[in-house]
């Protein structure tokens, strides 16, 4: 199928340019834009995956998270920076 499209000259002057270098023609870049972009899923339902997944891995993470041994990193600056107060 022929395609007529209205683009700015200087695009289409560097995309043909780069072509060119590339060895490639115009209507190939085209072609594989056009497939690159049919083959992205919607963002809705990169969404939906993406909260799939979470739904899936949260109840991993939590049977897997066990209380850390000992102080936090946290009481152990707190206590460090206790000890810089009192000289």
């Amino acid at each position: 199928m022929k395609v007529t499209s209205d683009i700015p000259d200087d695009l289409y002057r560097t995309v043909k340019a780069k072509a060119a270098h590339e060895g490639r023609a115009v209507r190939e870049i085209t072609e594989a834009l056009y497939r690159a972009y049919v083959a992205v899923p919607d963002a809705v339902e990169r969404l939906r995956d993406g909260e799939a997944w979470l739904e899936r891995w949260m109840p991993i993470a939590r049977r897997r998270a066990v209380p850390p041994e000992g102080p936090s990193a946290r009481e152990l600056l707190e206590d460090d920076r206790g000890r810089l107060d009192h000289r």
